[in-house]
């Protein structure tokens, strides 16, 4: 599914416009990355979790050359789905 198309379904399952419906999508977009961003986590009952995670430096390898680099500490961006968003597409 791509962004036009749950703006599409937005459309369809409410009264707003398509503009209304992109607004909507994009500033909820924008919420939740500007609040990924700045660390926090984000918690939807019955969905599931986003959370950033700290990734420390560590040595790598170069699987062509084997050669050993040395990897950047980084940030990772994780998703787990709660059990109701589990059980939901099990049962479909």
């Amino acid at each position: 599914m791509t962004k036009a198309d749950l703006v599409e379904k937005i459309c369809l399952m409410t009264a707003f416009t398509k503009k209304e419906s992109s607004e909507i999508v994009e500033r909820v977009f924008d919420v939740v990355k500007t609040t990924l961003e700045a660390g926090e986590n984000i918690n939807i009952a019955g969905f599931g979790n986003f959370e950033v995670k700290e990734k420390a430096a560590r040595r790598g390898r170069n699987p062509q050359t084997g050669e050993i680099i040395e990897i950047t500490p980084r940030r990772v961006l994780t998703f787990k789905a709660s059990q109701v968003l589990k059980k939901s597409i099990n049962e479909a």
